[in-house]
């Protein structure tokens, strides 16, 4: 299939630059699978859109301040990295950009402070430094780095970003990227969902730097996704088993949770434990561990919206993206949702 078969005419304005005073008070389009028409709500209805019995799995994970900035040591150009994972030792693998690019055995200067030299090019802007002494890059880039907020919000991150682009379920540092369907959740939200019978499990899927890139193959099968991490925490097993034995849903919230959970289902069951994984789920793809999906309204031409495509069908998916641009939803991260189930 073509990238161009996933594209849609979305007006800049509706492009949601700050989050709305409530987390809860987002706006959520059901798109039933089922084929029935779009259904139009406040988030904080959610509950009453599930079942006694459904799970709904949530992503733990905490954004990092992995943007940091920098120079060259030899000619003083300036440099701007994010901070993607640690590869062992003093070696961390990155994604940045810089004047004239970068080169193995440069001499960078991050944040004014901590040395480091560039190792090795990986390709798609992603390269490896060395950080002197065997440095915490994660600690250092946490006291000295920024909040990486998403390019299309074209802004400096705030202190009102510190607290608003994290889920109320954020424990497990190191995402570069929030797992964005889980920022409408209150704990108004979960306690009707916990008195309408619905179970919330988490795992853990640390975003990385790689969904800040575009897809620049005109094929999506030609696309290859960046690896991320992932966690399946003891007893998420067996909590999947329990709602399907009950007759209830697994709805992933959020598209990172989605495919930590279709990574890690073997068959029957879910391998418990970490992982890794580059799946890239399009159409045609055989859903084995999600029945829905909670999300946010996603790019155009992006691998998250061929994901939604694959699990609602690309042209229901697009009508429904149709229609919330003309209902005026805001779009992306600090924006409105949508229940595919």
């Amino acid at each position: 299939m073509l990238l161009a078969e996933f594209d849609y005419d979305l007006p800049p304005e509706l492009v949601a630059k700050e989050p709305l005073a409530e987390r809860d008070a987002s706006r959520l389009m059901r798109v039933p699978l089922g084929g029935d028409p779009f259904d139009h709500r406040a988030f904080r209805e959610l509950p009453a859109l599930l079942s006694p019995g459904d799970l709904l799995v949530v992503n733990d994970a905490k954004v990092l301040h992995a943007r940091l900035r920098g120079e060259k040591v030899e000619t003083g150009g300036k440099v701007e990295l994010v901070v993607d994972r640690p590869l062992g030792g003093a070696r961390w693998l990155c994604l940045g950009q810089a004047s004239k690019g970068f080169r193995p055995g440069q001499r960078l200067l991050l944040a004014g402070e901590l040395a480091a030299t560039v190792a090795a090019l990986r390709g798609e802007g992603f390269f490896e430094i060395d950080v002197e002494a065997g440095a915490d890059l994660w600690a250092f880039a946490e006291r000295r780095g920024e909040l990486p907020l998403p390019p299309y919000l074209d802004r400096a991150a705030t202190p009102e970003d510190d607290r608003r682009y994290q889920t109320l379920f954020a424990r497990a540092p190191g995402a570069v990227a929030a797992p964005t369907a889980g920022l409408h959740f209150t704990e108004r939200v979960l306690g009707a969902l916990s008195a309408r019978g619905v179970t919330v499990e988490r795992l853990t899927l640390y975003v990385g730097a790689g969904t800040f890139l575009p897809v620049r193959a005109e094929r999506i099968e030609d696309h290859r996704m960046q690896p991320e991490r992932f966690e399946i925490p003891v007893g998420l097993a067996a909590a999947v088993a329990a709602a399907r034995a009950r007759g209830g849903r697994v709805v992933a919230v959020g598209t990172t949770a989605l495919r930590a959970l279709e990574a890690a289902f073997d068959g029957s069951t879910l391998r418990e434990g970490p992982g890794e994984t580059d799946l890239f789920v399009r159409p045609g793809h055989a859903f084995r561990a999600v029945d829905g999906l909670l999300t946010n309204l996603h790019l155009p031409r992006s691998t998250l919206l061929v994901l939604v495509a694959a699990l609602a069908g690309r042209e229901r998916i697009l009508s429904a993206y149709r229609e919330a641009v003309a209902l005026r939803y805001r779009f992306f991260s600090y924006g409105d949702c949508m229940l595919i189930a």
